[in-house]
């Protein structure tokens, strides 16, 4: 009977896709994608249909063309895509209220606060056939203390420089092609921030500049293919990559002239069976400024804070190489990411600004589960991550500890609705420059010592949520 019935569903599909596809390729499209949620069609199934619509849909705008090359049906409005998606969080702190994590969810404390962690549309679109343009502004932004503030996250164009597509300059505000994980869209990231060690690399994983990218058509859509089935791809920012950009950060200007260099390459395997496998290594290099303000030196506890010393008018060499691998969830997943480098950390004793080492990286264990009834699929997973170096765009750059295990269980409901809860032991060094007066942990079973210093290392267990929903 089963069998029978989905006989029946490829039949009308196909008769539909044959005979009234013409005139209606919304239709057909939203009829793929309803096929694909009620589990009557498989991933493959789902790819070649859609690449076979838009096949008929550029045969038919080619067909469209009068006088010229423009196509009479076509309006600009034609070329636009709007979408968006939006994070709701809850993080409780279960054993210490002191915990901070400026570099990735800032809601961490011990208010234990909902908190709206991105909210983003995104407008693309392609004007002509060799120019493609992307804007996301985040309307969940912090300026000057201020929540829930428009910013700008992507603004940049695409610029392909053949007639396949294949070698590409991407102009503008991007993401920078350093790391896995931060290239990949936090709206199909497992674990709720992205690890310590590579995203303190490029705060907000973006900044200006350009890029040259090159892959070959194959490779492109295998890229594409990894994100739109689901199975947690970065993207396509190229098999090769190299580019130019400041360096400084998102939203931030430039504080010398020296301009960061990034080399980018990856390479997704497949295998006879549909496994596919992504391997691939980064590079960057170039002189970043460290800004700095008053703390308390380590050999006065009790003094007056002062200003840490830089050399090189603040100009310190910033240089990393990142290695990842990725086992996409076939239905088992492994993912894994180190880095090794050099750039600015503020010395032990707290007076002066140096060039340390860092390192660090992470590795990342889940299982992809298809639904058949109540969801479209589950994906549990255990995070170990690490990192051992300077957190250049803090003031000061102090040397950060990051040690953290995370366990957590990804539900998506359908296409537009997901419910991620985490459960994290964390242990890293406080953000906070100051020191805390001595009565702050005068309390009985304080889990704080009366000899709090700045940047002190602090360690407890979380409680996360965050309900996801994507337009």
């Amino acid at each position: 009977m089963k069998t029978t019935v989905y006989g029946r569903v490829w039949t009308c599909l196909w008769v539909f896709a044959c005979v009234g596809l013409s005139g209606a390729p919304a239709m057909a499209g939203q009829l793929e994608d309803l096929l694909l949620e009620n589990k009557q069609i498989s991933i493959d199934q789902w790819v070649k249909l859609k690449a076979e619509e838009e096949k008929r849909e550029a045969k038919a705008l080619e067909e469209s063309r009068g006088v010229g090359d423009v196509p009479v049906r076509e309006r600009w409005y034609e070329k636009i895509s709007i979408r968006g998606y939006a994070q709701l969080r809850y993080n409780h702190t279960i054993n210490n209220e002191l915990l901070q994590s400026n570099q990735g969810d800032r809601s961490i404390s011990g208010n234990n606060e909902f908190f709206l962690r991105r909210a983003r549309v995104i407008i693309s679109g392609q004007p002509h056939e060799r120019v493609f343009v992307y804007i996301q502004p985040e309307f969940a932004g912090l300026v000057n203390g201020v929540e829930q503030v428009a910013t700008l996250r992507d603004f940049y164009s695409d610029l392909f420089l053949t007639e396949n597509k294949e070698w590409r300059i991407r102009a503008g505000l991007s993401k920078v092609p350093y790391g896995f994980e931060n290239i990949q869209s936090s709206q199909n990231r497992l674990a709720l921030d992205r690890n310590d060690a590579l995203n303190s690399g490029v705060l907000n994983e973006r900044d200006l500049g350009f890029f040259l990218y090159y892959a070959p058509t194959s490779v492109r859509e295998r890229f594409r293919r990894l994100v739109d089935s689901g199975l947690k791809g970065s993207g396509d920012y190229g098999m090769l990559g190299i580019g130019v950009y400041n360096g400084q950060g998102v939203n931030v200007r430039e504080q010398n002239k020296n301009k960061h260099m990034v080399f980018h390459s990856a390479y997704p395997f497949e295998f006879p069976n549909g496994q596919i496998v992504q391997v691939g290594m980064d590079a960057y290099t170039g002189q970043f400024n460290v800004s700095t303000t008053p703390v308390v030196p380590a050999s006065t506890l009790n003094g007056d804070p002062v200003t840490p010393r830089v050399t090189n008018g603040g100009n310190y060499l910033d240089e990393r190489v990142a290695w990842h691998a990725v086992l996409f969830p076939q239905p088992f997943g492994l993912q894994a990411e180190y880095t090794l480098g050099r750039g600015p950390e503020l010395n032990e004793a707290r007076t002066d600004v140096v060039l340390g080492t860092i390192r660090g990286g992470y590795v990342q264990a889940f299982y992809k589960y298809q639904c058949d009834l109540y969801c479209q699929s589950i994906i549990p997973f255990i995070r170990w991550q690490e990192y051992y170096g300077g957190r250049k765009f803090e003031a000061n750059a102090p040397r950060n500890t990051v040690r953290e295990l995370e366990f957590g269980l990804e539900y998506q409901f359908n296409r537009a609705l997901e419910l991620t809860v985490m459960y994290t032991w964390t242990q890293r060094t406080s953000s906070d420059a100051t020191q805390l007066p001595v009565n702050s942990c005068s309390a009985p079973g304080s889990p704080v010592g009366c000899t709090q210093t700045p940047y002190q290392l602090q360690t407890g267990n979380l409680l996360r949520f965050q309900l996801q929903w994507n337009f």
